[in-house]
């Protein structure tokens, strides 16, 4: 039966494909593609899993029997032969060999499906008892799961050659066995987890929880794929392997479609194809006003792999490295100086001469490190993430962590132009004990004779403190970055990975307009730098705004670059500003937008 599920709109576009959950688990679980080589080295894994908990199972029962039914109730017995029988079903064994065989799923991946088909099985079940069976599958999953622990290799994400062609409609309609696109469907997606799905073949997402800035969505953004966040219940109401439909235009999910609905965003899909393909052609043209005003356009990149696409976008540089991402996903293992400076270097050769801002690593909030016990600081410990030791704050109370990132920055500076971003900062404290660690941190590659290039230097305004006492900053300060996701979320109190308050997140809120005004106009009146990186430069509904306030200089995902590049060759700076004018005192910037 069809049916759809509303969230909120993230990645532009439509996918179509089969879903893929991605089960919860109180154990931490890999999930990533393998090769065909691999297939029955990842049976093995979870068949020695398996009989190390049935073996474990028969001690206990041996144990039993020894103690005698006084000290061992029979209650007891009764659970470990259901144990003992779940894990010998046929059922379960041959659904982890399918996921494994036919989908190239990893062990534990495989192992989780599995539990999610049959956990289904249960929940339809008139009887209670049969129901309730369902806790005790979950306990042997996890039990298997630990065992196999010890029995894998590390973790490796293999390129993978399933669902890279594109389903015909013929194809959609007919034969439900093509190798059609997956879309993935979770609860919720770490940055790490998303690091890792982005070099796998899903055409788009769905997670129950997130907002339009959360940095699940801004991951998304990047890899220029249809998603949709902030869909509540969608884990538990999309089965393994259902067909859905992503619109990441209209934040709707349909699952199950019919034929016809098939065919309409069968069609929807080609022509978003169709308009790519045309703007595409704008590539290789300069970002210039009609009235020959010169705009910067900048890429934001996660991953030094990422320089390509930028340049491909057409970007101009890269205006915010998110260098937090090359510390994700490593159990707690940091990157040292020299795995840190080859990832620089990388995207700076990337960049083919162009300047690359490196921001310093910005943990916390909706961005933790994993969950390891050798880190001294953890978000969980913390009511609030977003307010607490998150970004700069972090980096000043871990100086060593801090003084090895930016001796790798200084050094891969030697390479090219970078520019160095720092995140947060609100306090005249904060910018002068970072700036003494930054002269630390040359001292120490001077004594080491180590070479090392120049520096822009630059802060982001995302804290209204900061946006508020601006001549402190450009006292210290090359250049400005206007964090717009973390602006208004502080401005506005509001936690922009909330999707029950995501309603009130507004970019267009007077306030927010006004900090944005201000910033840029006191950096053009100095002489300093000044460019947006967050979500709202790349919103091509906001372009018009920010050049008639006097911004000449975005960053944003590759691939939102080429649509804003045609907003900006349709533009009149001229006339634009008195109407930017006009919206900063509107009590509605918003309705007033939608009117011109």
């Amino acid at each position: 039966m069809t049916f759809s599920i509303h969230g909120l709109a993230v990645a532009r576009g439509i996918a179509i494909g089969r879903a893929v959950l991605v089960a919860s688990s109180r154990v931490d679980v890999a999930h990533y593609f393998i090769e065909a080589s691999q297939v029955g080295a990842e049976i093995d894994r979870v068949r020695v899993g398996r009989n190390a908990v049935v073996d474990e199972i028969h001690r206990l029962q041996k144990t039993i029997t020894l103690m005698g039914p006084k000290e061992a109730p029979h209650e007891l017995t009764a659970l470990l032969d259901v144990h003992l029988m779940l894990l010998q079903d046929d059922e379960l064994i041959s659904g982890v060999k399918h996921w494994i065989t036919e989908r190239h799923y990893n062990a534990e991946w495989a192992l989780t499906t599995q539990f999610e088909v049959i956990a289904r099985q249960f929940d339809e079940m008139e009887d209670e008892y049969l129901r309730e069976r369902k806790a005790d599958l979950e306990q042997i999953t996890e039990k298997v799961l630990r065992a196999m622990k010890g029995t894998g290799s590390a973790i490796a994400t293999p390129k993978s050659t399933r669902g890279t062609r594109k389903p015909s409609q013929q194809d959609l309609l007919l034969d439900d066995t093509v190798d059609v696109p997956l879309v993935l469907v979770a609860h919720d997606l770490s940055p790490a987890d998303m690091l890792q799905f982005k070099q796998s073949v899903f055409a788009g997402f769905i997670t129950d929880v997130g907002g339009k800035t959360s940095h699940t969505a801004i991951v998304a953004r990047s890899m220029d794929i249809p998603a949709v966040v902030g869909a509540r219940l969608s884990s538990q109401l999309v089965r393994q392997d259902d067909w859905v439909i992503i619109d990441g235009d209209a934040g709707v999910v349909i699952v199950d479609p019919s034929p016809i609905i098939l065919a309409e965003y069968g069609f929807k899909q080609r022509q978003v194809e169709l308009e790519r393909g045309r703007l595409s052609r704008l590539r290789h043209t300069p970002a210039v006003t009609m009235d020959g005003q010169k705009i910067e356009l900048l890429a934001n990149i996660e991953m030094p792999e990422d320089a390509a696409g930028a340049v491909k976008a057409g970007a101009v540089g890269v205006g915010l490295f998110r260098s937090e991402f090359l510390f994700m996903g490593r159990q707690g293992k940091l990157p040292d100086e020299e795995e840190q400076y080859q990832a620089y270097s990388r995207a700076i050769e990337g960049m083919h001469g162009m300047p690359v801002t490196i921001r310093t690593v910005d943990i916390g909030a909706d961005k933790p490190l994993d969950k390891s016990p050798e880190r001294a600081y953890r978000d969980d410990a913390h009511l609030n993430p977003a307010l607490g030791l998150r970004a700069i704050r972090w980096s000043l109370a871990d100086p060593e962590m801090f003084l090895t990132q930016l001796r790798a920055i200084l050094r891969a500076a030697k390479n090219g132009q970078v520019n160095l971003l720092i995140p947060m900062l609100a306090h005249g404290s904060e910018i002068r004990q970072t700036l003494s660690l930054l002269d630390h941190a040359r001292a120490e590659l001077d004594n080491r004779g180590v070479a090392y290039g120049p520096l822009q230097l630059g802060a982001m305004i995302e804290i209204p403190a900061a946006a508020l006492t601006l001549k402190l900053f450009l006292k210290y300060f090359d250049f400005l970055s206007i964090g717009t996701n973390d602006l208004i979320q502080y401005t506005l109190a509001i936690d922009r990975a909330d999707e029950s308050v995501a309603h009130l997140y507004d970019p267009l809120h007077p306030a927010v307009l006004r900090l944005v005004a201000e910033t840029i106009a006191e950096c053009n009146a100095q002489g300093k730098g000044i460019s947006v990186c967050g979500e709202m430069a790349g919103d091509t509904t906001l372009t018009r705004l920010l050049l008639g306030l006097g911004l000449r200089s975005f960053s944003m995902h590759p691939a939102q670059i080429l649509a804003v590049k045609q907003e900006v060759l349709r533009a009149d700076t001229g006339k634009l500003k008195a109407w930017a004018q006009e919206v900063m005192l509107d009590d509605e910037p918003g309705l007033r937008m939608a009117r011109a």
